[in-house]
């Protein structure tokens, strides 16, 4: 399975996903994304992700997901 590289803007109600690159292993595409953060440093608004699925329909869904914030207990604060 392939590993997307996404640059995504969630300003907008449904998150604007725009494809970067695809990548057969993990490494390259971490690099990649390293890349290009540090070269979009200043827009704060847009991040870069990685994720691994069998196509790119199926990454943009999980991208789509919106999960829920984990529960810090009081000790973890």
């Amino acid at each position: 399975m392939p590993y997307f590289v996404y640059k995504i803007n969630e300003q907008m109600i449904v998150k604007d996903l725009n494809l970067l690159a695809e990548f057969e292993n993990f490494k390259e595409a971490k690099n990649f994304a390293k890349e290009q953060r540090s070269a979009n440093a200043d827009q704060t608004v847009e991040s870069i992700k990685v994720i691994f699925a069998n196509n790119e329909l199926e990454a943009e869904e999980q991208l789509q997901e919106s999960r829920d914030k984990p529960i810090m207990m009081e000790w973890e604060k």
